[in-house]
C-alpha cells in the first residue's frame, strides 16, 4: 500500500510504516494542485492541516482507501464526501490529550496568580506585590464544555486542588469519577471557570457569544483550548471590558489560517487588536497538544490505527 505523507511529523510514524511493509512517499512542499495531479498513486494520506482536504482533492484520490489526521479533529476534511467514497478517516485524540490537560491546567493557574504579568513588571523594574495577588483555584467551580479525550485529561489534572468540576457534552452518559455530567444552564449558573474541548461544528462555530456569556449567573474565566472560531472575539473582548470574563488563555483564534500555522495575514481586526493589549489575557499559538512527548505520541497513535485496519504487509495494489 502506497502512502502519501503531506506535512513532516515524528520520524516513528514513517519508520514505522515501512516496517510495517507500507510505502511512503511525501509531498511536504507541493501545492494542492500539484498534489492532486498525482493522488491517484496512493491509498493511503498521512495529513495534518496544511490544505483542506475538499471534495476536489478527494475526487483526485480515487483509490484512497484511508486519511490519517495527525491530530484530533478532522474538520479539514470533507467527511461526508469521504465518507461516501467509502474513505476510512483516522485522528489521534488520545496522543496529545495529556498536553492539552496540562497545558489548561498551566492556562488557569497563571491567570489566577498573574504569571505572566507580574513576569513583566519585574522585567521592568516593578515590584508590584498587592497588584499581583492570586487566586486559589480551592473551593472553584470548574465546568467543561465537551467532554471526550481533551476534557477528560482536563478534568483528572483537577483532582487534588479540592474544587468542583461539571463537564457538559452533547452525548449523554459520559461523565465520570472526575466530572459531574451536567446540562448547560446548570454550568453556567455554577461554573467559576469554563473550559472549551469540543470540535468545530455548525454547533460550536461562534458559540461563545454576547447571548451564550449573558446566560452565566456570575462572571468567569474563560480558558480554550479547542478551536478558535467557537468564541466571537468582539464579544469575547466586551466581556471582558465590562467584567463578565474576568480573564481569559486561549490557545486558539478566531483569525487563524485553517492550516493553524499562522494568524490571517490581512490587517488585523479591531477586536483582536483590542484583545491583544489585555493583561488579563493569556495567549499562546496553538500549542496545547504540542509537546516533544505529544509529537511521538500522535506518530504512534496513528501508526497503530493503520496497522489496526490494514494489517502489517498490506497488499492493496493501485488499480
Amino acid at each position: 500500500m502506497k502512502i502519501l505523507h503531506l506535512d513532516t511529523n515524528h520520524p516513528l510514524l514513517w519508520d514505522s510504516l515501512e516496517t510495517a511493509g507500507f510505502e511512503n512517499f511525501e509531498e511536504y512542499q507541493s501545492s494542492k494542485e500539484t498534489v492532486e495531479k498525482t493522488l491517484h498513486h496512493y491509498e493511503g494520506l498521512v495529513v495534518r492541516s496544511r490544505f483542506p482536504i475538499d471534495a476536489t482533492f478527494l475526487e483526485a484520490g480515487k483509490n484512497l482507501k484511508f486519511i490519517a489526521r495527525v491530530g484530533a479533529g478532522l474538520e479539514n476534511i470533507d467527511i461526508p464526501y469521504a465518507k461516501k467514497m467509502g474513505i476510512k478517516l483516522i485522528s489521534a485524540p488520545e496522543g496529545n490529550r495529556n498536553a492539552v490537560g496540562e497545558h489548561c491546567l498551566g492556562m488557569l493557574l497563571s491567570l489566577f496568580n498573574k504569571l505572566s504579568k507580574a513576569d513583566r513588571e519585574i522585567r521592568n523594574g516593578h515590584w508590584n506585590r498587592e497588584a499581583n495577588r492570586g487566586l486559589e483555584l480551592d473551593g472553584k467551580t470548574v465546568g467543561i464544555i465537551g467532554y471526550g479525550n481533551m476534557g477528560q485529561s482536563f478534568a483528572k489534572k483537577l483532582q487534588g486542588f479540592d474544587c468542583t468540576v461539571f463537564c457538559h457534552d452533547i452525548k449523554e452518559g459520559v461523565g465520570n469519577q472526575y466530572a459531574t455530567q451536567v446540562s448547560l444552564r446548570t454550568l453556567q449558573e455554577m461554573a467559576d471557570v469554563v473550559s472549551l474541548h469540543t470540535p468545530l461544528t455548525p454547533l460550536t462555530n461562534g458559540m461563545v457569544s454576547k447571548e451564550f456569556i449573558g446566560q452565566f449567573k456570575k462572571p468567569f474565566w474563560l480558558l480554550n483550548t479547542a478551536r478558535g472560531k467557537s468564541v466571537v472575539t468582539a464579544d469575547l473582548v466586551d466581556a471582558l471590558r465590562q467584567g463578565k470574563i474576568l480573564g481569559a488563555g486561549l490557545d486558539v483564534l478566531e483569525f487563524e489560517k485553517s492550516s493553524f500555522e499562522s494568524l490571517f495575514s490581512e490587517e488585523m481586526p479591531d477586536s483582536l487588536k483590542e484583545l491583544l493589549a489585555m493583561e488579563n489575557v493569556l495567549l499562546t499559538p496553538h500549542v496545547a497538544g504540542w509537546t516533544v512527548e505529544s509529537k511521538e505520541k500522535l506518530a504512534r497513535t496513528i501508526v497503530e490505527k493503520i496497522i489496526d485496519a490494514f494489517g502489517s504487509n498490506p497488499s492493496i495494489k493501485t488499480t
